[in-house]
């Protein structure tokens, strides 16, 4: 027990800004830690159903709610996974051979495309809350909350499974010291489960983001091994991002179109 709370200790630790007592990153307290990932998804997802229902309640303007829900993955998670969607963009962007693709990756500057990249993906989040934040739709809210464990499944996968570009970096090194088999069941086990839940809240919607979600985990596979010969971390982040504002739009689609 003591070594499954290190892993989920050192999940938290770098994947979120959630205050964690220390672990060591030693390969036992990291063996797990996949499993465990998701789970900065549920807190997510949770924050996001309470600012939704508490803009609801006390009647804030959609304006400020929908802002406030655009910030909660950023505010949960530090920007982590943003890092990772402005670097794969610049190198994408380049067009340059694959090496002087993943050094790219690892320049911390910004470049122009990124912070084109940024505005079109914080705008996307903003449109598709906007349309998504009333109370009639807040089962696709509610969608989407589950999205974001979904999409850390998917992310953690991708890691697990996909060919690394980097034999030395922090994807390769997680997932060294993962138990792989066992990891990558489990994240599946979950995407069953959140799968149903999500067609559950309501069947048309949950189905269109999950299929959209898996999509979109096809065309992340696609860039990773045909622009930088596998998956890094900033690619992996790269994913997360597009996974989850992709299913934002599918879901402010559809639940427009097939109202309930």
């Amino acid at each position: 027990m003591k070594s499954l709370w290190n892993n989920f200790k050192v999940a938290f630790a770098m994947f979120s800004k959630i205050p964690m007592p220390r672990a060591d990153w030693t390969k036992e307290n990291m063996k797990y830690m996949f499993c465990f990932f998701p789970f900065i998804g549920t807190v997510i997802g949770a924050l996001t159903m309470l600012a939704a229902y508490a803009g609801l309640y006390f009647g804030f303007q959609p304006g400020f709610v929908t802002a406030v829900l655009v910030l909660v993955p950023v505010f949960v998670t530090g920007g982590i996974h943003v890092d990772g969607l402005l670097d794969t963009s610049d190198a994408l962007s380049s067009w340059q051979e694959r090496a002087r693709r993943l050094e790219i990756l690892k320049d911390s500057h910004a470049g122009a495309f990124a912070v084109i990249t940024a505005a079109v993906y914080f705008i996307t989040w903003y449109g598709a809350y906007s349309q998504l934040y009333t109370s009639e739709n807040i089962k696709a809210i509610g969608i989407m909350s589950l999205g974001f464990m979904v999409s850390r499944c998917l992310s953690g996968i991708g890691v697990i499974v996909f060919p690394k570009a980097k034999a030395d970096g922090t994807v390769a090194e997680f997932s060294r010291n993962s138990s792989d088999v066992i990891s990558r069941n489990i994240l599946i086990l979950y995407l069953v489960f959140l799968a149903a839940a999500m067609i559950w809240i309501q069947p048309v919607w949950g189905i269109a983001a999950i299929v959209g979600a898996l999509v979109i985990f096809v065309y992340y596979h696609h860039i990773a091994m045909k622009y930088f010969g596998g998956t890094t971390g900033d690619i992996s982040g790269f994913f997360l991002c597009i996974c989850e504002v992709g299913m934002a739009v599918i879901l402010a689609v559809v639940s427009n179109v097939f109202v309930m």
